[in-house]
């Protein structure tokens, strides 16, 4: 019985891992869209991609996920540049990329 107790829990703390993981994927993919709108810039592979994930301390004092992506533009249809944002929680934190005329336009 203890055994399955554990194993219910290792299973609860995963999904719990995966699921604020793809929120930060949808989050950082939200972003990187409006950034290239708002540049004028083309999006390609209509996704972003995961490059790092450290262990942090969030402004409020606890432990937290700081999560890299990485995402691709294109300014004339032909070349390709890529893009990074880093994201502590649900929180942009570092942006490179496409270059907007406003930078208030980004959430």
């Amino acid at each position: 019985m203890p055994t399955l107790l554990i194993l219910m829990i290792a299973a609860a703390m995963v999904f719990a891992f995966w699921s604020a993981g793809r929120a930060a994927a949808e989050r950082a993919e939200a972003v990187g869209r409006d950034a290239c709108r708002a540049a004028g810039v083309q999006w390609l592979d209509q996704s972003v991609h995961a490059t790092g994930i450290r262990l942090c301390r969030h402004d409020n004092g606890w432990l937290g996920w700081e999560r890299t992506f990485r995402f691709d533009y294109s300014i004339d249809g032909e070349d390709r540049h890529v893009g990074r944002m880093v994201l502590r929680g649900d929180r942009l934190i570092a942006f490179s990329g496409p270059v907007t005329r406003a930078p208030a336009q980004l959430h």
